[in-house]
């Protein structure tokens, strides 16, 4: 049986519980399980994983993640949004804790960048229905104008059905 999906991801950082209450207050990761001080097991809200996210402690000498400037490496992961609404509301989350660093229009998706309190930089993004796909799809990198795609898509329209999301039946 072929792969299915990606079931977690696991990063090293400097402390755990700062990066605990960066997730949990910038994207609602909830802890599942830790070792104080050591490590932490985040899920997200509706995740049906054990958990999405392991963090463990390197402590605070440990110096920059190099992946993507001298060195091979993770370039980010990328946590997906049903709503442009709610989009909208983690890009101000993440603006008023200085973390937000970007946001791109791919076409078919509406993407924010941000770093955590290490700097390990992650994308938060909602992507087009299926059925709202022009049949052949561009490969773009734009600014996003978010107030535009809400106009156009509109803010509670749920995102990746038929793409990332089963079409339901």
């Amino acid at each position: 049986m072929p792969v299915q999906r990606l079931n977690h991801a696991v990063l090293y950082v400097r402390d755990v519980d700062r990066s605990v209450a960066f997730y949990r207050e910038a994207l609602g990761f909830r802890t599942k399980a830790s070792i104080p001080g050591r490590a932490a097991f985040l899920q997200a809200e509706d995740s049906t994983n054990d958990h999405d996210l392991g963090l463990f402690a390197l402590g605070s000498e440990a110096g920059p993640s190099q992946a993507g400037r001298t060195t091979v490496g993770l370039y980010h992961l990328a946590w997906e949004v049903d709503t442009l609404a709610e989009l909208k509301r983690i890009a101000g989350v993440l603006a008023e804790r200085g973390a937000l660093v970007g946001a791109s229009d791919h076409g078919s998706t509406k993407a924010l960048y941000a770093h955590d309190p290490d700097g390990i930089e992650f994308e938060v993004s909602w992507l087009v229905p299926a059925e709202l796909l022009p049949e052949t799809v561009e490969l773009v990198t734009r600014p996003l104008d978010l107030d535009a795609e809400i106009a156009r898509y509109g803010a509670t329209t749920r995102g990746g059905i038929g793409v990332s999301v089963p079409v339901a039946r």
